[in-house]
Formats: C-alpha cells, sequence, structure tokens
C-alpha cells in the first residue's frame, strides 16, 4: 500500500441527480484538493448520501460529470473506498480473512496480503483479534475491520458515509481519533457524511452544509483555528463554538 500523499483533483461540474420529476441533488460544482479532509453535514434528504454515491460510482448523475484528476467517473473502482455506517462484514470470514478479501480477489499473493493486511489490523488496534469472526467483535471493532479493509486496496479517496452514527459516544469519539490519525499519516483524500455539526468541526479540514428541496451545497467553510490539536484544544478554543452557531445556522435556514 502507498502511504504517500494523494496528488489527484476531485472536481465535480454540473452534478445533478433526479428521479422522474423529482430533482434530489441541485446541478453542483465542487473541488476537492488532494488530501483534503471534506465533512458534508445537513438535515436528512438533503442529498448527503447522494452525493457520496455518484462520487463512489453507484450512483450516475442525471447531468454533469465526475473527475479524479483527467478520468471521468463512469463506476465504482478501487481508487476510491466506501466506509458504510453499517460494517457489512463477511460473517463466513475472520476478520483477517475479511481484509484480506479485496487483494484475493485482485491476485494479491498470499504472503503480500497477510503481511500487508497484519500491518493494517495493528494499526486500527485489531492484531489480536485477527481469527475472530466480526460477529465476535463489538460495533466498534467491526468499525475498525471495515476501515482496514478499505485501506488495504489503497483508495486515493475514502468515502464515508455516517461511519459512526449507530455507535455510542465513548466508542464514536475514539474511532474519530483514529480516523483523524490514520489520515494524518496516510494523507488520503476524505468525503465524510454525518449528521453531527461537532463531529464535523473535530474532523474537517473543510466543511460543507448542504441544504434541501433540492439537495444543495448551501455553505462552505474552512476552520483555521485547529492547526493539529487536539480535540480538547479544538473543543476549548473559541472558535469551535463560534463555527458551531454558524454552521446551525446555516442548516436551519437551508431547511425552514
Amino acid at each position: 500500500m502507498t502511504a504517500g500523499p494523494v496528488t489527484e483533483r476531485v472536481a465535480l461540474s454540473g452534478v445533478s441527480k433526479s428521479y422522474g420529476e423529482i430533482e434530489v441533488l441541485a446541478p453542483t460544482d465542487l473541488t476537492i484538493e488532494p488530501g483534503e479532509f471534506v465533512c458534508v453535514i445537513g438535515p436528512s434528504g438533503c442529498g448527503k448520501s447522494t452525493l457520496l454515491n455518484i462520487l463512489a460510482g453507484f450512483l450516475p448523475p442525471t447531468s454533469g460529470e465526475v473527475r479524479i484528476g483527467d478520468r471521468v467517473i463512469d463506476g465504482p473502482d478501487h481508487d476510491r473506498g466506501v466506509v458504510f455506517q453499517q460494517a457489512n462484514l463477511y460473517p463466513w470470514l475472520s476478520v483477517r480473512g475479511n481484509v484480506e478479501f479485496g487483494p484475493k480477489v485482485l491476485g494479491v499473493p498470499k504472503n503480500t496480503r497477510r503481511t500487508e493486511a497484519q500491518r493494517l489490523l495493528e494499526l486500527v488496534g485489531l492484531d489480536q483479534l485477527g481469527d475472530r469472526k466480526p460477529y465476535e467483535l463489538s460495533g466498534g471493532q467491526q468499525q475498525r475491520a471495515q476501515i482496514a479493509r478499505v485501506l488495504i486496496n489503497d483508495p486515493s479517496i475514502v468515502l464515508m458515509d455516517e461511519p459512526f452514527g449507530a455507535l455510542d459516544a465513548l466508542t464514536r469519539e475514539r474511532l474519530q481519533r483514529e480516523l483523524v490519525a490514520l489520515w494524518r499519516e496516510r494523507r488520503k483524500t476524505v468525503l465524510f457524511v454525518t449528521h453531527g455539526i461537532d463531529e464535523a468541526i473535530l474532523l474537517g479540514t473543510r466543511i460543507l452544509v448542504m441544504g434541501t428541496e433540492p439537495g444543495r451545497i448551501v455553505h462552505d467553510v474552512t476552520p483555521t483555528f485547529k492547526d493539529g490539536a487536539d480535540f480538547a484544544t479544538v473543543r476549548a478554543h473559541p472558535e469551535f463554538s463560534a463555527l458551531r452557531d454558524e454552521l446551525a445556522r446555516h442548516i436551519y435556514a437551508a431547511h425552514r
């Protein structure tokens, strides 16, 4: 796996999505620079997951196009890894087998994929649990396994659809911290969908607010006060509360 920084820009040009006469996502222009951690927040039904699924290649846009570098997205590919709210691990495989599954399908030699899987299991704190089945893990451990399963394929872009939404508060914060540490090490481009304003501020180098009817980006802000600080320092900063209020106002205004 390549641990170096990502160098390709993601660009959406006039991307929209409609189902018949219902416009779910209005024509959207968006550029995501290499290595950005972009959080997308907004009320239910604002098109957050639709935007993510178009980027993943799971949904074709009704109009417009998405480019990664000079390539137009026309379907799923190994350059994009997706982490869902539910881990969706294969229950008949061990944790290690789940992590190795992608490279195995691609024909990566057993010793190579086993070594890389073990390294990633260590990275997410599951190196002692590789032989267990997914149902023997807690929800937080399953999410760590899912993240390792995505990272082993070395995607340049990681798309995360409310991956911590179903977890308890303590587990969620622990995984938030681990995710930021992983991002700082790997510098992958991340698009992270969430309902949580605090979560977006803690994680994102950039935050997009989406509104409804139809789904659209209504606010785009880059927090400048974090500068690699830990969560406690970020929360204590006067600008944290100010930014939280600003984002809440935009969400409320876009949803009235």
